[in-house]
């Protein structure tokens, strides 16, 4: 059971819930942990069609559901995902890396290009890519799986750190720019997930199905933001509400 969530209906007058049956989603990053379980439950919450992308598409194990090539980082494979999967109602931005390095302790700046690559702007790419289509399928749902190190800060992980607040500020940025097309658009946060990415950390970990239930509950509910675990929802709330546009709007 999940926790009490930091939740916001989208927009402010109250935007009817995204309807999980009968949904079309494509999940980035399908082939294992978070992303193989999102496939998995929407599925089973009676979505009509999982689109699985995933690098090697024969990693994708989860029945039912219909592999895509796709490296978020490449845009001809971005491109070709969007012309293949024009049905797509639902674009789960779950593909991510984690170097688990400083920022001035590692030896260059590699790791930190390489997790901006995947963490903002292939994420990034992904919604340039689905928002048409997301417009001509009645508007539709954006998922962004962020991490609780989007609005806090950890040292030893901070160029992980960095990509997570860059992409919640582009998740924010972009919501509004697709309100009007009525375009849901919902950021995840939540502390470590027990998945391979996260193995050898000997610390406190939820499950991939706690993660992706509180992602789905909240977008089948119309809700901008969901907070997966406890420790993140203490956190968000050591944080100024952001409002769903500034005040001089």
């Amino acid at each position: 059971m999940t926790p009490d969530n930091h939740r916001t209906s989208f927009p402010p007058d109250g935007r009817s819930a995204f309807p999980l049956r009968g949904a079309v989603a494509l999940v980035t990053g399908a082939n294992r942990g978070i992303g193989r379980a999102f496939t998995r439950e929407l599925l089973d919450r009676g979505a009509a069609k999982a689109y699985a992308g995933a690098r090697d598409p024969s990693t994708v194990q989860e029945p039912g559901v219909l592999p895509v090539r796709l490296d978020v980082t490449d845009p001809e494979q971005v491109a070709a995902a969007a012309d293949r999967c024009g049905d797509v109602d639902l674009l789960v931005n779950n593909a991510g890396i984690f170097h688990a390095g400083p920022l001035l302790g590692a030896p260059s700046v590699q790791d930190a290009r390489e997790e901006m690559e995947t963490n903002l702007f292939g994420t990034l790419a992904m919604i340039r890519a689905f928002a048409p289509i997301l417009g001509r399928n009645d508007g539709g749902a954006v998922i962004v799986a962020l991490s609780a190190l989007s609005f806090i800060n950890y040292a030893p992980w901070g160029t992980y750190s960095a990509s997570k607040a860059a992409a919640w500020s582009m998740t924010n940025s972009v919501r509004d720019e697709l309100a009007d097309q009525g375009t849901l658009v919902t950021a995840v946060h939540s502390g470590l997930v027990d998945t391979d990415m996260t193995q050898a950390l000997e610390l406190p970990k939820i499950s991939p199905e706690v993660y992706v239930d509180a992602a789905l509950d909240a977008v089948a509910a119309g809700e901008i933001e969901a907070l997966a675990d406890e420790h993140t929802h203490t956190y968000r709330a050591m944080l100024a509400y952001h409002p769903h546009r500034p005040p001089w709007d």
